[in-house]
């Protein structure tokens, strides 16, 4: 039977059931609670039990000592509830709440997609996690000092793997790799997170989302955090790519617009080909939002994709009323040489 839990001083409430730890169902139910390792090592998700009981689980004694247990201290990664329990832990509210770290990590699967998009699914060392918030990005290091920045595309709660969603640009130093070279156990280092481009889960206001090419990677973050945090909002996602087979993905988007009724999904095509026979939504993906929307003042709307797409929303947008604050970007400028 699941047990409640409410986090200290917010207030928040979630349901954890008996097999799961309070981190793992916090985070499920997307709440940020701080945390590292995940495995009881490093004490980062540690906390206060304010009421009730749990089975502390398996842990390092150096992450958490008796003196700290018998103050009513516990590792939110390890304990598990046995009753309904209140919690008290600083909440991760913004980015800068959350460390940067260098890490290293292997590649555990490349899928490609389409002719010229590859996922990497990188696997993090065992008793390690990244904590980040849906939306945010990694740098690659590469080994001549240079980094590539790439963002998540899975949600804090998903992060069995690290997976990016990476566009293969010919002569490209890194993507060049990925694509003629690279091979599945490969190692690589990163640092991060980084960025603002995430969820402001303050507002209740309706979403709609601009994505470009593989600028969908941080919004497919972003979605699936909103979804399994249970968000009520309005979400519509223009996602605009020149034809068909650039749009690497519509089938999971079709899938939440089936699975939730607050959630639309609009591909738009810049230069479909005659073979694509296309029957949707066609020229520049902003001038598409702009059909749809004579006033924008009430919304927020997330952008992410190639600057140009980026700039001309804003101009757009604002001009339709949406105030400058509500616009949260994250133009994807490549690097020289890819």
């Amino acid at each position: 039977m699941p047990f409640q839990v409410t986090i200290k001083p917010s207030n928040h409430q979630y349901q954890a059931q008996e097999h799961e730890t309070l981190l793992e169902s916090g985070l499920r139910e997307g709440f940020a609670l701080p945390y590292g390792c995940r495995n009881g090592a490093c004490g980062a998700c540690k906390g206060k039990i304010v009421e009730g009981r749990v089975d502390y689980g398996a842990y390092q004694e150096n992450a958490l000592s008796e003196n700290e247990k018998h103050a009513g201290m516990a590792l939110f990664c390890t304990a598990k509830p046995l009753t309904d329990v209140v919690i008290e832990c600083r909440e991760v509210g913004a980015a800068r709440d959350i460390p940067i770290k260098t890490m290293p990590c292997r590649v555990q699967k490349m899928e490609k997609l389409s002719h010229d998009v590859m996922v990497l699914y990188l696997k993090l060392p065992a008793n390690e996690r990244l904590q980040f918030l849906a939306g945010q990005y990694i740098d690659i290091l590469l080994k001549d000092g240079k980094r590539r920045s790439f963002s998540l595309a899975n949600a804090p709660h998903d992060d069995e793997f690290l997976q990016l969603h990476i566009r293969h640009i010919p002569g490209g130093l890194f993507t060049d790799v990925v694509f003629n070279s690279m091979q599945e156990k490969a190692i690589l280092r990163f640092e991060g997170p980084y960025g603002s481009f995430f969820l402001r889960e303050d507002s209740d206001k309706p979403i709609i989302f601009m994505a470009g090419g593989t600028g969908f990677a941080p919004v497919k973050a972003i979605v699936e955090h909103a979804l399994q945090a249970h968000c009520k909002r309005e979400m519509v996602l223009y996602w605009g790519a020149r034809s068909l087979r650039d749009l690497y993905m519509p089938q999971l988007a079709g899938k939440w617009q089936q699975e939730n009724p607050n959630f639309t999904f609009i591909p738009v095509l810049s230069e479909p080909l005659p073979e694509d026979n296309w029957p949707g939504r066609t020229g520049l993906v902003h001038q598409a939002i702009l059909d749809d929307f004579a006033n924008l003042s009430g919304y927020q709307v997330y952008a992410c994709g190639a600057p140009q797409m980026v700039e001309a929303g804003q101009q757009a947008f604002v001009a339709r009323g949406l105030p400058e604050e509500e616009y949260f970007v994250d133009p994807f400028t490549f690097s020289a040489g890819g």
